[in-house]
């Protein structure tokens, strides 16, 4: 399944999104696991956010996820190279949780449906 922006990168000729919106994730150098909430097919955040926060300097012009980060309030924007997936087959403790999902089948979320 792609991104919800997918023809802009194949236009673009940018990388295909590995992970999706209700995947399970480990945050390679912070040692968290989250849930992907939504993709960006490059960098959309500012520049002043990633002077401040991106100290490893990733990619700007490949994916970044918004993830929702286990045991915490908060969420993240993290590049695609500081991911690997979960397989611990584990909820995510976020309150954002059923805001977002519907429900999860031991392996991933399940997208709530959206409404205009």
């Amino acid at each position: 399944m792609g991104t919800p922006y997918r023809w802009i990168a194949d236009e673009l000729g940018m990388k295909d999104a590995t992970f999706s919106v209700g995947q399970l994730v480990w945050h390679r150098l912070f040692h968290y696991r989250g849930v992907v909430f939504d993709v960006d097919p490059i960098f959309l955040g500012s520049e002043e956010w990633y002077e401040q926060v991106a100290k490893s300097c990733p990619p700007k012009d490949e994916p970044w996820y918004h993830v929702l980060v286990h045991n915490a309030v908060h969420q993240t924007y993290v590049a695609e190279r500081n991911l690997d997936q979960d397989d611990s087959g584990e909820r995510i403790q976020n309150p954002g949780i059923e805001a977002v999902f519907s429900g999860f089948d031991g392996e991933r979320y399940s997208s709530r449906a959206r409404s205009n």
